[in-house]
């Protein structure tokens, strides 16, 4: 029964933040420069674009490192794990469609990852990847929070990224309690004040990039 009520917790909060009229998110300006990447990389954008489409990227990554799990999962898994890691897949994938649809023509096109260094049929390798993935998000969020505009769209994008980095959490702490039961608000994560870590996008980008294949210039996201 625990187990049940778990997964339909997931379940149930994963969606949500896509739950949105588009028209509340029809205010981002176009940039027909996103997709036609030079030596630079594809473009972000600019203002609230480029954070989106940062999220974005993090989401992409996030979803097709799931989509991978779920199609070919690792050795001795239990049917109760795939269970959990199929609905964490499914949010990434509805986090990943919805800002494909809220950024409409400004959004970046779909990103080439290289998983190659992880070896999906080791549990250890997957749940340590995972562990990473979803730190790395819930950090991501936090630390981008604070580049979107104060205009009523920017607010809106704020109160939906709350949204969605409270799922990732949740993800977060299931992935680091398959590691180590209890761990699930370690130190290396929760601050003594109780406080999650944050990162840069700079610092979020160092630590992805090396399972995004495509070239990203992130130059044009904003600086607090």
């Amino acid at each position: 029964m625990p187990n049940m009520q778990r997964r339909n917790f997931l379940k149930y909060m994963g969606l949500g933040a896509a739950v949105v009229t588009a028209t509340s998110l029809a205010a981002c300006s176009k940039n027909d420069d996103n997709n036609n990447p030079g030596d630079n990389g594809v473009s972000l954008g600019s203002g609230d674009v480029a954070v989106l489409n940062f999220a974005y990227a993090l989401e992409q990554l996030e979803a097709a490192f799931y989509t991978q799990v779920v199609a070919s999962p690792y050795s001795g898994i239990s049917a109760t794990e795939l269970e959990f890691f199929t609905d964490i897949r499914n949010h990434e994938i509805g986090h990943r469609e919805f800002f494909k649809k809220a950024l409409s023509s400004n959004a970046i096109a779909g990103l080439e990852v290289d998983f190659s260094s992880i070896d999906f049929s080791s549990r250890t390798s997957v749940l340590a990847t995972a562990k990473a993935f979803e730190d790395l998000g819930v950090s991501a969020y936090n630390g981008a929070g604070q580049y979107l505009s104060s205009s009523d769209t920017g607010k809106v994008y704020l109160g939906l990224a709350g949204k969605i980095v409270s799922v990732e959490a949740r993800h977060a702490a299931y992935i680091r309690d398959l590691i180590d039961p209890g761990s699930f608000a370690a130190g290396d994560v929760v601050d003594a004040n109780g406080l999650d870590m944050v990162r840069t996008p700079a610092q979020v980008f160092a630590i992805a990039g090396k399972y995004i294949k495509t070239k990203i210039n992130a130059n044009t996201l904003p600086h607090a």
